[in-house]
């Protein structure tokens, strides 16, 4: 064990997860599944050691995709948690549900095939903060319902 802890979870709480270990491998998947699975244009996912993970909180339901594959979601909210290949010791886990996910940058991108067309065009697209289209009034309305990004003794909270 080396000493390093990652946490994380889906957006309602009700599925948390902790690594004891490193992160593997960070990459980008653009296949047809990924793309439906994750309701985008693709997957960001990073490798995790089975042995070094363990659910904390709750368990993820679970969608065979393909005849090999099982992707875990919370039944609760829909988040997107993992893919797990039959016969493949590493858990894939869904970068966004890291509570740092600035943790596991990508360094590789696959299923090429399938990607869209204009995906590369977005990091020249003109860029704009939430506050750019909202007036303050509506920036007030949006408080965020979703669990923090960090571990909570029970959520949600009284």
């Amino acid at each position: 064990m080396t000493g390093i802890v990652t946490t994380g979870g889906c957006q309602c709480g009700a599925l948390r997860y902790r690594i004891e270990g490193p992160l593997g491998s960070a990459g980008f998947c653009h296949c047809r599944m990924c793309q439906k699975a994750f309701g985008s244009f693709g997957a960001p996912l990073v490798g995790v050691d089975p042995a070094h993970f363990r659910w904390t909180r709750g368990e993820p339901a679970i969608f065979r995709s393909s005849p090999i594959v099982a992707r875990g979601f919370c039944k609760d909210c829909g988040t997107p948690m993992f893919m797990l290949e039959d016969g493949w010791p590493v858990y894939e886990i869904a970068i966004g549900t890291l509570d740092d996910p600035s943790s596991a940058a990508p360094d590789h991108v696959v299923g090429v095939e399938s990607k869209l067309p204009w995906a590369d065009a977005l990091p020249g697209l003109p860029a704009r903060t939430t506050a750019d289209d909202r007036t303050p009034e509506d920036l007030a309305k949006l408080t965020s319902r979703q669990h923090p990004d960090h571990d909570t003794d029970r959520w949600p909270p009284d």
